[in-house]
């Protein structure tokens, strides 16, 4: 290959990687719900990004690699991303319901209300919380630790689409170093373009605090990654 094509097809290899995760929400919303709701640091936040986004990248590169080798076709890899894009798509939406039922029961339990108590001459009263009563710790802690797998199993299944045809031009002219040059650009910028906007989104909402959303946070955060899966599902995002 010339080495001015080699320039655009790296060019176009960043380009389509910070265009396909900007206009998929997946790539960021996802986090930043989640980090709201279970009050994850943006350390922590950018951790978990980072390795779902890793997971991402390589289980797309790893199936154009194997397909390369054995000279598959274009259509049969861009047919094995959409079934894999479907897969991940409906789990999504599954995990995102599921914390939505969850947040609601949640939020339901939290609510608190005042007794009245009379002694002889002496009045007072205090406020009561179901939350305190019938949570269990242990429970909390159960899905803060399978949250970040649940998405990076998600992750890992989904697609990077727009990375296989940039793949094939290359390995058509058996140009390995140009092959391996593509997938570390998409990959890099992909990365980058992600924990950017998780940070950005994160930076913001951090000057908004309302706190009597607080007890809805986990219901809001199930709902915006069912917003996610149904974009990804039905819009093609």
């Amino acid at each position: 290959m010339l080495e001015s094509e080699i320039y655009i097809l790296l060019t176009t290899a960043a380009a389509v990687a910070f265009i396909h995760t900007l206009i998929g929400p997946d790539h960021y919303l996802v986090f930043v719900a989640l980090s709201k709701a279970r009050n994850w640091t943006i350390g922590k936040t950018l951790r978990i990004t980072s390795i779902c986004g890793i997971g991402h990248i390589l289980s797309s590169i790893l199936i154009g690699s194997v397909g390369i080798f054995f000279g598959a076709e274009l259509m049969k890899l861009v047919h094995i991303e959409e079934i894999r894009g479907t897969l991940s798509g409906w789990l999504l939406l599954v995990f995102g319901g599921i914390y939505f039922i969850w947040g609601l029961k949640k939020m339901g339990r939290s609510h608190s209300h005042t007794h009245s108590h009379h002694h002889g001459e002496i009045y007072h009263s205090h406020e009561h919380s179901h939350n305190k009563e019938h949570m269990h710790p242990h429970l909390d802690k159960g899905s803060n630790y399978l949250t970040p797998w649940a998405l990076f199993i998600i992750f890992v299944l989904g697609p990077c689409e727009a990375l296989i045809p940039l793949f094939m031009y290359p390995a058509a002219q058996n140009n390995t170093m140009t092959v391996i040059m593509v997938a570390a650009v998409f990959g890099l910028v992909t990365l980058v373009t992600m924990l950017l906007a998780v940070f950005l989104s994160m930076h913001g909402l951090k000057h908004v605090k309302i706190r009597y959303m607080e007890k809805y946070s986990h219901a809001i955060a199930g709902a915006s990654i069912m917003f996610c899966a149904g974009a990804i599902n039905f819009m093609n995002l």
